[in-house]
């Protein structure tokens, strides 16, 4: 991510510390990560330290210091889910990327996660790539699914 990038960002702020937040936010969504250098600027235009805003950014799980897929996946692994199957969709997603859960492929592609509760559990097994929800999954659907993200 250029330095010009960085700088629209806060200037679309207005360069308020107390936008912090949002300033990383939109950095994550244009980059998928929060590069160091993208954090030394914010600190430097900001007159924020360094340190606070890196226990910011360790803080908050919607953030991430390494690098991200360009198509996050979160397969649901609450109660419901688990109980309807999520495990099976689960091992179908790491067989078809070759990637485990907090990993991300070689490609940038996919990351995958797994969480607690996506909020929606009449439709489990869930799984949600990108803030997208796919319901009621089962493994070849998810083969059909994760065409979808070529």
């Amino acid at each position: 991510m250029d330095i010009d990038r960085i700088d629209r960002i806060i200037e679309k702020h207005q360069g308020q510390a107390s936008s912090l937040i949002q300033i990383l936010l939109a950095i994550q969504s244009q980059n998928h990560w929060l590069p160091k250098k993208a954090l030394e600027r914010v600190s430097e235009k900001l007159q924020v330290p360094l340190s606070r805003i890196q226990h910011i950014a360790t803080f908050y799980k919607a953030f991430s210091l390494v690098p991200k897929g360009r198509h996050e996946i979160h397969i649901c692994m609450g109660t419901a889910c688990h109980v309807r199957g999520a495990t099976r969709v689960l091992d179908t997603v790491e067989d078809l990327t070759g990637i485990k859960p907090g990993e991300t492929d070689l490609d940038l592609k996919f990351s995958l996660e797994t969480v607690n509760c996506l909020g929606c559990c009449a439709l489990g097994p869930v799984m949600e790539i990108g803030g997208k929800t796919h319901g009621k999954m089962a493994p070849g659907d998810t083969v059909d699914v994760l065409k979808n993200y070529e």
